[in-house]
């Protein structure tokens, strides 16, 4: 990993006996973000719910934050973030939530402290639009869901 990046990060009210966000491993791309629940959540199939995580962040204007599953959840239980991958923009000041839902067979108790997610920090381009009345040309031209990988040439023809 390079270089880092100073975050400004508030626990709020009712977390202060939780962890801070944090990678796991010397190489995790994502930190851990804990459930502050007060009580156990019991997630159904099929229901979900958004997990307070106790914590609100100022990010730079130059990067957002991506709220990402945990692998483990979702290989085990099916559990997996609603609206993956959830932005959180440099300009928000809330609490940081997480939206799980449960696509598993039995239902999935989230408790306080449990690893709900990931959290990675990313750089964020800015985006100046260039209107034009015609596009380059490419090989895949516009051909849209599925079309690659098929053997078949894309369609060139206006959606």
């Amino acid at each position: 990993m390079t270089g880092s990046l100073s975050v400004p990060i508030r626990r709020l009210p009712g977390a202060e006996d939780l962890d801070l966000p944090a990678y796991a491993t010397a190489g995790a791309a994502g930190l851990d973000l804990l459930a502050a629940v007060a009580e156990d959540v019991v997630l159904t199939p099929g229901a979900f719910a958004t997990i307070p995580t106790g914590i609100a962040l100022a990010l730079p204007a130059t990067h957002e934050a991506q709220v990402r599953p945990r692998s483990g959840l979702a290989a085990r239980h099916g559990v997996t973030v609603l609206n993956a991958p959830g932005t959180i923009d440099a300009d928000y000041r809330g609490e940081v939530g997480v939206i799980l839902v449960n696509h598993g067979p039995e239902a999935v108790t989230v408790s306080r402290g449990m690893r709900v997610a990931q959290l990675v920090v990313a750089p964020v381009t800015r985006v100046a639009w260039e209107p034009v009345e015609i596009l380059p040309d490419s090989p895949r031209g516009s051909g849209g869901f599925g079309s690659t990988g098929t053997g078949r040439t894309p369609r060139s023809d206006p959606l």
